[in-house]
């Protein structure tokens, strides 16, 4: 129980001479010992908690001594301090920001505490003290030992069994120096933490006193052993075994070892080894005449089949970097990434070409220059690749309004490969399901890696990705899974509610594209008890993986990145790039094999990301800046604690809100916006748009999901739309994102509640209100507007086929109102009107008590009609 408050204590001397130094440097500044140790102990917290405004307590003895001399009692109140360490100020500056909030708070300490806490009307718990948790005391009169007639006397110092506070610090002069006291709470901190934690005051302290100019953040946390340890043993994963070739020599090789071993599966259809490399090489030869070798970038626009997977390798076997466009994108999307990326050619169908504004690009069209591309030599061209070369330009939402383009060199993802072979161990005899969309770079793990490894890729379609119980079919035969956190748990639970057998086979179970919850891996490992869980972390900008982390004993309880992968280094860095302690906020950098070049054409950026590795020692070597909070934990692995942008990820997609906003921006009417990742239900992240329309423009609502729908990929639309008369701000003129709404019942859409009409209506809105979480949905309600997305789309489809129906997900994008979706149903019923029979009868049997659905399942079970 929290009021236990178990605790315990540790302790360390700061020596004599670095307290003498202390004790000079307070003097020299004017102000007192008590101060400059305060100073330093906001500095501490400061940067254990990676907060700029710390909140202290310290207990002051009372003023009126003589009313208190006949009374009996420990008359102490406590003043809670509270500084700003904002803007990396010198020690000697903080000196006097400290000294103001000193002396302002004793200028009223007669105020008690009891009644500061009433006045503020601030929220009780046993939990944890009111206003601050954390408190700080000097004892500055040197201690005296008795003298007991020439016997030896040692000062015993308790071991604390209760913590009141969460942290307690007391500073006591001795003659040796400084003795530091740290009561700590036993269920948040450890020994080792603790005694961290005391190191890194005394360092501070010494640092502070040998230099008061030094800024807070180039005050020292660490010993030059551990911060060796942290730079080169913790950062650094192992070397790779052997440097990988490019990728489509790779997949060649593997095509001379095992020609007739399946490569490719698709709906029936499989390609040998033999078959992939060389229809993989006639289109690099056909490529290299249409123009295509080093550099090159080579827009690929195709359907998911074994055609995409020829068309990558193809493209990479020319010389040429690919560009992934993913048809279901808009065409005004697809068309910006076309011209932004430069691409000199274009690889599509004829089924998409249409959809894409590619004017004075040359256009290869697989399926209508089939006869010519089979013409060409089965054997490989010369590529001219070597690991400097451009692999793949692949596009990531922009915090400047427009998607940017990553370029990828073929060493990084060679690396990748390499890496992942080792510490995964995919291979011959397994069978890899392809979820991913290959506009995402997961896609490489998990259909390029595979194919180096001699394991059969299984492409599904994005139809049966969205449906869950068909997905679960996919399983059947499967040796390795991946899939965001949100599908994941779908997956699971749908696997948990079916007889062993789909997943009996399986043995590794990815997750990753987002933090993933600690109870979702409980569920896998449940789902899929025979399989290693592994938690994945990587940017872009870091070639698709950096990190993984096991998580099969069941012992994870908090968001975890892992260790790196080989040939990737992993920094922990401050506000001013150094090295922090474990345990210690900071934001990951990376480093090593897996960085990427650039941003495509976009060098301000790419500065500002992409910054020079000055621990690794390689000349010319880069860091990027993932812009993820992280920290050390004792066993060298990291843990995740969010972000320190604006960035959000919702169901595994990268999403910066500024992309959103400016695309908002461009709609006419409305004046201004700000988008945010709220999570009103738990587990359901989803973007909510606040809107401000321009005056006289009238309700800014309507139409704005159409607007977006024309601009922007489905995943980036915002789930909810609220309008507001104006946005709320900060005192300092900031949007104060806390105080912005929450959407109301229906998330925010602005249509009028209608009432279904037939039971066919009926039936779908309940359903719709259930998968959702709302109280009702009406007959015009959108259901993208109500709080619905892909993932819950599916779940509504394999809700509908009690109806006897079949009805594909892409259906709810087509018809996503309760009337238009129920006359699609119509269209599609075998059978004039059964549909709507069959709606009677459920809402029939849905408005019956317990009594009368027993005693209809008692009449079944006798044979009669029901």
């Amino acid at each position: 129980p929290v009021h236990t408050r178990r605790g315990a204590t540790a302790l360390r001397v700061v020596p004599r001479h670095d307290a003498d130094d202390l004790r000079a440097l307070a003097r020299g500044e004017g102000v007192t010992l008590y101060m400059a140790l305060l100073a330093a102990f906001d500095v501490l917290l400061s940067r254990y908690s990676g907060v700029e405004d710390v909140l202290v307590g310290t207990p002051v003895a009372g003023r009126n001594r003589r009313e208190l001399e006949g009374l009996i009692g420990f008359f102490v109140n406590t003043l809670v301090l509270r500084t700003d360490l904002s803007g990396n100020p010198p020690f000697r500056g903080l000196l006097l920001r400290v000294r103001e909030t000193v002396l302002g708070a004793h200028a009223h300490q007669e105020l008690p505490f009891e009644r500061l806490v009433e006045e503020l009307g601030v929220e009780r718990s046993l939990a944890h003290t009111p206003v601050f948790q954390v408190m700080f005391s000097l004892e500055d009169v040197p201690a005296v030992l008795p003298d007991l007639m020439g016997a030896e006397v040692e000062e015993l110092r308790p071991e604390a069994e209760v913590s009141e506070f969460d942290l307690a610090l007391r500073v006591r002069e001795r003659p040796e120096g400084f003795h530091l006291l740290l009561q700590y709470r036993t269920d948040l901190f450890d020994a080792s933490t603790a005694e961290r934690i005391l190191e890194g005051y005394e360092l501070l302290l010494a640092g502070a006193a040998g230099d008061a100019e030094r800024r807070i953040l180039d005050l020292p946390l660490l010993r030059r052993e551990e911060a060796d340890r942290l730079l080169h043993g913790w950062s650094a994963g192992p070397d790779p075994s052997a440097a990988g070739l490019p990728v489509h020599r790779e997949v060649a090789v593997q095509a001379e070892r095992t020609p007739d071993a399946p490569a490719v599966e698709f709906e029936g259809r499989t390609l040998t080894y033999a078959e992939l490399a060389a229809a993989a090489n006639r289109l690099a030869s056909y490529l290299r005449r249409r123009g295509v070798g080093p550099e090159t970038r080579v827009g690929v626009c195709l359907e998911r089949s074994p055609d995409l997977v020829v068309a990558v390798l193809g493209v990479l076997g020319a010389g040429g970097a690919y560009v992934p466009l993913d048809p279901s994108y808009p065409s005004e999307r697809l068309g910006y990434l076309v011209a932004d990326s430069g691409v000199r050619l274009l690889v599509t169908e004829e089924r998409v070409r249409e959809r894409i504004p590619a004017g004075g690009v040359d256009v290869v069209r697989v399926d209508a220059e089939r006869v010519r591309i089979a013409a060409e030599s089965a054997e490989a061209p010369a590529d001219g690749v070597h690991p400097e070369t451009l692999a793949y330009v692949i596009y990531t939402s922009g915090s400047t309004g427009r998607p940017k383009g990553v370029r990828v060199q073929h060493g990084s993802l060679s690396n990748l490969v390499a890496a992942s072979r080792e510490t995964f161990g995919i291979g011959a005899g397994d069978v890899v399901l392809a979820l991913a969309s290959y506009a995402f770079d997961i896609w490489a793990f998990e259909t390029l890696l595979p194919l180096t490894s001699g394991a059969t890729v299984r492409l599904v379609r994005r139809e049966r990705v969205l449906e869950v119980d068909e997905l679960v079919g996919e399983l059947e035969g499967a040796t390795t899974l991946h899939a965001v956190p949100a599908l994941m748990r779908q997956l699971a639970a749908a696997v948990r509610g079916t007889p062993e057998g789909a997943q009996r086979g399986l043995r590794r179970a990815f997750v990753g594209g987002d933090a993933v919850p600690p109870d979702l891996l409980a569920e896998m490992r449940e789902a899929f008890p025979g399989a290693e869980v592994h938690v994945l972390y990587g940017p872009t900008e870091g070639t698709v993986l950096a990190a993984s982390h096991r998580a099969d004993d069941g012992t994870v309880a908090r968001p975890m990145l892992g260790r790196s992968l080989a040939g990737v280094r992993l920094y922990v860095l401050d506000g001013v790039e150094g090295p922090v302690p474990v345990g210690v906020p900071g934001e990951l950098y990376i480093g090593g094999a897996g960085v990427a070049r650039d941003y495509l054409d976009r060098p301000a950026l790419t500065a500002g990301s992409f910054v020079p590795d000055p621990f690794s020692g390689v000349p010319g070597a880069r860091l990027y800046r993932t812009g993820d909070r992280v920290r050390w934990l004792p066993d060298g692995s990291l843990e995740f604690l969010g972000r320190l942008d604006h960035q959000v990820k919702i169901r595994g997609f990268r999403i910066e809100p500024g992309e959103v906003e400016a695309a908002l921006a461009r709609v006419p009417g409305v004046r201004e916006s700000v988008v945010v990742a709220r999570e009103d239900v738990p587990g359901d992240p989803r973007l909510v748009a606040y809107v401000v329309a321009e005056p006289g423009a009238g309700d800014p609502l309507p139409g704005l999901r159409q607007a977006l729908r024309a601009e922007l990929p489905e995943y980036m639309v915002p789930g909810a739309f609220v309008a507001l008369d104006a946005l709320p701000v900060t005192p300092n003129g900031k949007v104060d994102l806390r105080a912005l709404p929450a959407p109301d019942g229906l998330h925010g859409g602005a249509r009028e509640y209608v009432a279904p009409r037939t039971a066919l209506e009926e039936v779908l809105a309940a359903m719709w209100a259930e998968v959702i979480g709302v109280e009702r949905v009406g007959m015009r309600d959108n259901f993208f507007e109500v709080g619905g997305h892909s993932l819950l789309a599916a779940r509504v489809v394999a809700r509908i086929r009690v109806l006897k129906v079949e009805v594909p997900v892409r259906a709810l994008f087509e018809a996503p109102t309760v009337e238009e979706l129920a006359q699609y149903i119509t269209k599609q019923e075998p059978v004039p009107g059964r549909t709507e029979m069959i709606a009677g009868i459920l809402r029939k049997v849905h408005g019956m008590s317990a009594e009368e659905r027993a005693a209809l399942r008692g009449r079944q079970d006798a044979g009669a009609t029901p």
